[in-house]
């Protein structure tokens, strides 16, 4: 078992700056055991500070972690049974892979025949028997990630931490290392907390995703919840890949109906969302439609006035099975994901449907969901 919990965590570290810089504000997590959660958001949002704090990398300067029943804020990092595997691999260059593999075991006085097994367990839970006698600069960067995963297998440890894994390999290697990590995941049962900065790895990989702004969680939910629900206008545009359309608008009545008025273009809104937008009857909001949410009027059978706009196809970029459109109102540049027959003329006003049950509008001060 290997339950986690975080409480009231903070970090500041000090310096010149008066009063220091803090790096986490008041971090609260409860990580069930088993549980795969993934700590995500830009470069220096503080996820790997709080990763390193879990492992006993780095001191907390307020607050506690908990390990099942046992709070480890002074526990050394080698006495909390927790493995990390790091972004560099961290491997010994003059070592073999086997004895890569088995330097943890060996400084905890293990009997061979004990290392020899789990080391050899582990090697064929990942694919590298074959490499144990070779040294590091004779691997490729998938199986330098896979040699310290197995140092951290074969250690059975309570729980694992990933801190960016995978940056460092391109990106046929990150989909396949996703794939192990995943099926690693599934055969070990145990508690993973893994650090990217990539919402792709996030949304495939965690049962639950922390998004993190700041040093603060932004929304910890389920990855479709985190995707169809965002808490704010930086978790709808953080995840998802191309990222979700942005306009700035106002909310206005015509005829007892609301629509959104972006300038040179209204839409009208649901009517489940009429309640809900009715107190910014005449203020400026956000207004948040995802690609594939944008439709190519010659390719939808019902469309009306109210949900069509005029744009200038400005770029069209084709994926193989979808195409990306770049488009422009006159005032917003945005991106519909269509299918790959689609291919209108470049610089020609087209007509485009949005799927209105499916926009978000968020506060313009607060940047907090309206809905």
């Amino acid at each position: 078992m290997a339950q986690i919990t975080l409480k009231d965590i903070n970090k500041t570290y000090k310096g010149s700056v008066k009063g220091g810089v803090k790096a986490v504000t008041n971090v609260n997590l409860d990580i069930k055991d088993k549980e795969f959660l993934v700590l995500v958001g830009p470069s220096g949002c503080g996820k790997s500070t709080t990763l390193r704090m879990l492992a006993g990398l780095e001191e907390v300067s307020t607050g506690t972690v908990q390990i099942d029943d046992r709070i480890v804020n002074d526990v050394p990092a080698k006495d909390r049974n927790i493995a990390m595997v790091f972004q560099n691999y961290a491997l010994y260059p003059h070592m073999t892979v086997f004895e890569n593999m088995s330097f943890g075991l060996r400084l905890r006085g293990y009997p061979k025949t004990e290392i020899t097994r789990r080391v050899h367990e582990a090697a064929e839970i990942l694919n590298i028997k074959h490499l144990l006698d070779r040294r590091p600069k004779q691997l490729s960067g998938g199986e330098r990630q896979r040699v310290a995963l197995g140092r951290a297998i074969v250690r059975k440890p309570k729980v694992f931490l990933f801190d960016e894994p995978l940056s460092n390999l391109d990106a046929k290697m990150r989909v396949q290392m996703r794939t192990e990590i995943h099926k690693l995941r599934l055969r070990l049962q145990t508690t993973f907390v893994y650090v990217t900065h990539d919402q792709t790895e996030a949304l495939t990989l965690g049962d639950r995703i922390a998004v993190m702004k700041d040093g603060i969680i932004q929304q910890c939910d389920d990855p479709m919840t985190i995707y169809d629900k965002p808490a704010n206008k930086f978790v709808a545009g953080f995840i998802g890949s191309p990222p979700i359309n942005f306009m700035s608008g106002q909310i206005i009545k015509k005829a007892g109906k609301y629509y959104f008025d972006e300038g040179s273009f209204e839409v009208k809104l649901v009517e489940n969302m009429s309640k809900v937008v009715a107190p910014y009857e005449g203020k400026e909001v956000f207004f948040g439609i995802r690609a594939e949410d944008i439709y190519d009027k010659l390719f939808v059978s019902e469309s009306t006035p109210d949900n069509t706009i005029l744009a200038i196809c400005e770029v069209v970029e084709p994926l193989g099975s979808e195409v990306y459109l770049y488009l422009n109102t006159g005032k917003h540049s945005f991106i519909a994901r269509v299918g790959a027959h689609n291919r209108p003329e470049i610089n020609r006003e087209m007509s485009l449907v949005f799927d209105m049950s499916k926009v978000h509008f968020f506060d313009k001060e607060t940047e907090k969901t309206i809905i």
